[in-house]
């Protein structure tokens, strides 16, 4: 998966499909694309009804001859045929023409630290089914570190956290190369999770499935700390009866069950530490941990890291989008390799 970056000049349309959003980044016009991985799908007949935000909404309110599907699971393509259709349908008409009209369409897109070959295929698969000729991956580590505007290229260390919706990436850079990551399964939906079986154990309350993230920030207020609000007021569906019911609900409680998946993601950064050369070890102790991803914005998850590591944590200015804007620098050719040699000039 290593890609020279006059490869990556070559290449026409930038793509990052992440589990929660996909997001596409065309040459000379930026961002064009930034909506949720879902599409809705009608059984009966197979046409596509609807994608993106329109199809999200209608989760779980949907007939029995409508299904919402998401074709990315993890960072990876789990169904090739399904993403190319939400792909198409996200671009519209007139930017698949303006792209066909390339004679040799390249594509760059982005696969976490660890995917193994199959999933790298299915990504591959997916641009081809677009009309891409040729396609470059790129790690999200390094996307990312290079869209939030770390200076990966240089001899010293930097830590990324991109923190997405099914896993959390932690990797060491330098010299614009990945010295040690860590890939680790607990990602936004998993926070989510794990307030809902919270307030389905404690309060015997389920809770419809786009109120979970609202729920969150409004029970924190400042952040995962003791800051917030003592309690506040959910509205759901009884478990036993059925019926609709509100409760108050002890935000402490539901701090502890949000720390409980966040320390897996506390031990995943000591590895690191571990087992990263104590030179980059001392450079990040100035230098600290740079979190991106949309669960980045979680409140108070900055300064729990802060807390259990001792170092200073920043959350990038547009963490959400840094993976594709990355890779959109690369094609501007905005990033230049440092010289490693200026003696033999």
């Amino acid at each position: 998966m290593t890609v020279s970056l006059e490869q990556l000049r070559r290449c026409h349309v930038a793509v990052d499909l992440g589990a929660a959003r996909t997001r596409v980044y065309v040459k000379g016009a930026g961002l064009v694309v930034d909506e949720p991985s879902v599409a809705a799908v009608n059984t009966r007949t197979g046409a596509l009804i609807a994608v993106g935000s329109f199809a999200e909404r209608m989760t779980g309110r949907t007939p029995d001859y409508i299904r919402v599907v998401r074709p990315v699971s993890g960072g990876t393509v789990v169904d090739i045929e399904m993403a190319q259709r939400m792909l198409r349908h996200l671009l519209g008409e007139k930017l698949r023409r303006a792209l066909r009209r390339k004679p040799r369409l390249r594509a760059a897109a982005c696969t976490p630290h660890d995917a193994d070959p199959l999933a790298q295929r299915a990504t591959v698969e997916t641009l081809a089914g677009l009309g891409a000729r040729r396609v470059e991956l790129v790690d999200t580590l390094i996307a990312a570190a290079v869209g939030c505007g770390l200076p990966v290229e240089q001899p010293t260390a930097t830590m990324i956290m991109v923190c997405g919706a099914a896993a959390t990436q932690v990797a060491v850079l330098s010299l614009g190369s990945i010295v040690t990551a860590e890939r680790i399964p607990i990602g936004g939906e998993a926070i989510d999770h794990a307030v809902v079986q919270h307030l389905r154990h404690a309060h015997e309350l389920m809770l419809p499935s786009q109120a979970v993230r609202p729920l969150q920030l409004a029970l924190h207020g400042n952040g995962i700390t003791a800051e917030g609000p003592a309690s506040t007021l959910i509205h759901g569906r009884d478990v036993a009866t059925g019926l609709a019911r509100s409760v108050q609900v002890n935000t402490a409680a539901v701090r502890d069950a949000i720390h409980t998946p966040l320390t897996a993601v506390i031990d995943g950064i000591g590895k690191i530490l571990r087992e990263c050369p104590p030179d980059l070890v001392a450079d990040l102790t100035d230098r600290g941990i740079m979190m991106v991803g949309g669960s980045a914005l979680l409140p108070g998850l900055d300064q729990m890291l802060r807390d259990a590591t001792g170092m200073p944590v920043a959350i990038a200015e547009r963490p959400d989008v840094c993976a594709v804007l990355g890779l959109g620098a690369m094609l501007e050719g905005k990033i230049a390799p440092m010289v490693l040699n200026p003696l033999a000039e």
